[in-house]
């Protein structure tokens, strides 16, 4: 495909489907990777018969048809599935002790009750039924509708736009920062902590600074009567796979090792890109960037861009890295662990303090191909918690750094150790994982997990640009960081590129409407 209609930069969730969506509206689609796999943050790789992934953990609404993941109506809309097994308990290692949850209403009142006391789950219980309304506006909305420059309602038409109407007062007070919402409704310190803990998980800021919106959208999934988690079988790789499947279904294709150097602008227009390897493609509608911001600056001519643009990007600031615990393990006795565990060391240190918050994820619990047999996959990290400027002046194989990657990453072991107290004993591959590893593989500015864009500021920039034909997806985008998020970001590319009545058509095939 040498001159295809639309180029895509990155095969990230948000790049992929971006792609496949674009494909699947009939356009000539190529997707470029740097890696020499898909799926950016989400993708997997082998060790020794260990199939560990790099990046999401949990999952949601993706083993049910209708569902209100957006990921889950790219997958229908591309005629792609990916299976599913669901469970519901997960483990928490906390200053309060070490504990199992149920996902639901009820497993976290009755938790509460024996933690707090019956006042604590009452103040929860009265807070979720002041959430109550909120959360089922977030849930009404179609967000496959969302389109740049018309919102919603030119995809909706007037029907669903008049639908729509219904839900916005409610839609406007989710705007800004879900922080203020808890304080004004919460007292118990440890409800405040519960809720600092899962803002940072989903978005890698604070309550203060994460969407309202984002969180009544978590909250509307983990508290119905029937809520589950989902884990893909075969892990976040079966995910990425499933949308090149669905981008090769409908004409599309992927090449991987093709790095992009340069994004090509003529005349004001994205015309195409020049690789690394020198070659030319072009594009005949235009290019979207699934690379970072700062990295897509990067990629562009500076004069292609006004000055104050370019600099409100270069500008943007960005949420800390990560630190990685790749392990393989022998597993017997270990069967009835739950697949997750988050740890956080001190509440008073500050939800985003380095090295005070940690998820483990043994996925072969659940998916036992995942593992040689007899023994058991484990990935942990530290979410959005890990300063850069530790390692941004360390050359990765070099003394220094490998002892500080030793030093730093000794937290794991020590903290899942309160689970497994043999572990030592039972490990058989140990990978460590720092920001440089981050950068290296994702090819992401400082390792980052995206900008550090509060809610409480301004919601995230839109995917536009100033450059003609050249759109943004990903985690730098609107709506913001997370899985959900960067596939709608990678509809509303797409879409840009398509004609409103054949993305109506879309969703009139999906029956995807404003709910009343």
């Amino acid at each position: 495909m040498s001159s295809p209609d639309l180029i895509v930069v990155g095969s990230g969730l948000g790049g992929l489907c971006c792609g496949a969506l674009a494909a699947r509206h009939g356009l000539e689609v190529l997707v470029l990777e740097a890696h020499d796999r898909p799926g950016g943050a989400a993708h997997g790789f082998e060790r020794r018969g260990f199939q560990f992934e790099s990046g999401p953990s949990l999952w949601s609404g993706l083993g049910r048809w209708p569902s209100t993941n957006p990921l889950a109506q790219v997958l229908r809309a591309v005629g792609e599935t990916v299976p599913v097994v669901t469970y519901r308990e997960w483990g928490l290692l906390l200053p309060e002790g070490q504990l199992r949850l149920g996902v639901g209403a009820e497993p976290f009142l009755a938790l509460l009750r024996g933690l707090r006391g019956s006042a604590a789950a009452e103040e929860w219980a009265a807070f979720m039924r002041w959430l109550e309304p909120y959360c089922r506006a977030t849930a009404a909305l179609p967000l496959l509708a969302l389109r740049p420059g018309l919102g919603m309602a030119g995809a909706l038409g007037a029907r669903g736009s008049a639908a729509l109407l219904r839900h916005a007062p409610r839609l406007a007070a989710l705007g800004g920062a879900f922080g203020p919402m808890a304080r004004k409704h919460l007292r118990d310190p440890f409800l405040l902590h519960w809720v600092e803990m899962l803002s940072f998980l989903i978005s890698g800021l604070p309550m203060d600074q994460t969407s309202a919106a984002a969180m009544a959208t978590l909250f509307g999934e983990w508290f119905e009567p029937d809520a589950a988690l989902d884990y893909p079988v075969g892990g976040s790789a079966a995910v990425a796979e499933a949308l090149v499947r669905g981008l090769q279904r409908h004409g599309g294709e992927l090449r991987c090792r093709a790095g992009v150097a340069e994004i090509l602008v003529e005349g004001g227009r994205a015309v195409g890109v020049r690789l690394e390897s020198g070659e030319q493609l072009w594009a005949r509608q235009g290019v979207v960037s699934n690379a970072s911001p700062w990295d897509t600056l990067d990629l562009l001519p500076p004069e292609a861009l006004p000055r104050r643009w370019r600099q409100q990007k270069a500008d943007s600031p960005a949420c800390a890295s990560f630190l990685h615990w790749h392990v393989g393990l022998r597993g017997d006795g270990l069967e009835t662990l739950p697949i997750h565990h988050v740890w956080v060391g001190d509440w008073q240190r500050g939800i985003g303090a380095e090295r005070n918050m940690a998820v483990f994820s043994m996925p072969s619990l659940l998916d036992p191909a995942l593992a040689p047999p007899g023994h058991q996959v484990l990935h942990a990290y530290t979410p959005a918690n890990e300063p850069w400027a530790l390692w941004r002046d360390l050359e990765p194989g070099t003394p220094a750094y490998e002892a500080l990657k030793a030093e730093r990453c000794g937290l794991f072991q020590q903290v899942f150790a309160q689970v497994v107290p043999d572990l030592a004993e039972r490990l058989v591959l140990e990978l460590r994982g720092t920001p440089k590893t981050h950068r290296r593989y994702l090819r992401v500015h400082q390792g980052s997990y995206g900008p550090a864009l509060g809610a409480d500021q301004s919601p995230f920039p839109a995917g536009t640009t100033p450059i003609e034909g050249l759109q943004l997806c990903g985690a730098g985008t609107f709506p913001g960081i997370g899985v959900p998020p960067v596939a709608v970001s990678g509809a509303m590319a797409a879409h840009s590129f398509v004609p409103v009545a054949r993305h109506k058509a879309l969703l009139d095939e999906l029956d995807l409407r404003v709910l009343s």
